[in-house]
């Protein structure tokens, strides 16, 4: 826990409240309190702040963000769509699971599920297409032979690497016009992000509980 940073925004909340007292500003509330921040930012920090919809109402950058996110997922799967058009592929997910393969190697059937964070149920009929379609196999582990695991057949190597001028067009398209150093900086916070979900995914925690249990459990830094 970083105490330095709680104990500045301690100090900041209480100097929100001692103006709210002197009759100055609407009675605290969390909107009021950001709304009051960003007014009392110094000059050079507000410059650098981004600006995003429904921030001067009040909307919180975690708002923001959750919405952007949601948006980008989106904008990505519509031009998958397109990537896909008149292909034997039925959606995103069939390429994606066949690149998964190719890159990493044989997996389990969880594994692979598991890689592109989706629940079982929907894997397994991911699987069972593209096994159906003669572009992956089950193959006996390397670990135990007892098991089995999934492999790309070169049917699906083939039928993979006929799509993939589109697939790389897609991909190209997502990223728009950032540059390369904004690239690199956008899988950085990218990536901690999914350091800090994909064990959130894996715990399987019950829906009914995930928001209490997740939020009751994060600590807060400014790392």
């Amino acid at each position: 826990m970083n105490f330095s940073l709680l104990k500045e925004i301690i100090d900041l909340t209480q100097d929100y409240i001692n103006a709210a007292a002197l009759g100055s500003l609407t009675p605290p509330s969390k909107e009021g309190f950001m709304a009051w921040v960003a007014e009392n930012l110094p000059v050079a920090q507000r410059a650098n702040e981004p600006r995003w919809d429904g921030k001067e109402n009040g909307r919180s950058a975690e708002g923001a963000i959750s919405t952007l996110l949601v948006h980008m997922n989106r904008y990505a799967k519509n031009y998958s769509r397109a990537a896909i058009c008149d292909s034997e592929f039925s959606t995103q997910e069939d390429f994606v699971y066949l690149i998964n393969l190719r890159a990493h190697g044989t997996m389990t059937k969880m594994e692979l599920i598991r890689r592109n964070v989706q629940d079982k149920p929907t894997g397994m009929q991911i699987i069972t297409r593209l096994m159906g379609r003669g572009w992956i196999e089950q193959v006996a582990s390397s670990k135990d032979k007892r098991s089995k695991e999934l492999s790309i057949t070169d049917k699906g190597l083939a039928a993979l690497e006929l799509q993939m001028p589109k697939i790389r067009m897609a991909t190209n398209i997502v990223s728009g016009p950032l540059t390369l150093s904004e690239k690199f900086e956008l899988i950085r916070i990218l990536n901690k992000l999914e350091d800090f979900h994909n064990p959130i995914f894996n715990s399987n925690i019950a829906t009914s509980e995930l928001l209490s249990e997740v939020s009751s459990n994060i600590l807060f830094s400014d790392n």
